[in-house]
């Protein structure tokens, strides 16, 4: 195996490794229906504010990365919903699928040996396919952490 390619596939697996973090998948597992639209005592966000944010910033990562036509969105309007309950059970479950479908793609695009890791993304000011890698992966720990912490305070984190 090459250097590039041991790369890659450290890419790919650092988007939804657990080696030294809770998964996304672990993070949002048996959350209550009921307890998605709460916010601790303090936490200005609910666990739905949290996940809608990663599902919403990773496509938002992902679209930068391979749609020519890409438009930017606003920050931070854009990118937070702006409720805290998520609108139905419906709207939370996609949410769900639409964050496991996008990082299933941003795994293949890390794999892709068609895709030169170190180059500028046409549309960027210099960004590389690389950092939005690393960015998406950086973004998820940072808020699955998060998710974690609230389902601390709320008591329905395994063990809490």
């Amino acid at each position: 195996m090459t250097q590039i390619d041991a790369l890659r596939v450290q890419l790919a697996a650092i988007l939804d490794w657990q080696d030294a973090h809770a998964t996304f998948d672990a993070a949002v597992e048996g959350i209550p229906p009921e307890m998605r639209g709460r916010q601790a005592e303090g936490l200005p966000y609910s666990l739905w504010q949290l996940v809608e944010h990663l599902r919403i910033t990773q496509w938002d990562i992902l679209d930068f990365c391979r749609n020519p036509d890409y438009q930017e969105i606003r920050w931070p309007d854009d990118y937070w919903p702006p409720t805290a309950e998520p609108p139905s059970d419906d709207a939370w479950d996609e949410t769900l699928r639409g964050y496991r479908t996008d990082r299933e793609v941003l795994k293949t695009l890390a794999t892709d040996p068609g895709v030169d890791l170190f180059a500028r993304i046409p549309r960027g000011t210099g960004q590389t396919y690389l950092r939005e890698l690393l960015l998406v992966a950086d973004h998820t720990a940072y808020h699955v952490g998060q998710i974690v912490l609230v389902r601390r305070l709320l008591g329905i984190w395994p063990g809490a």
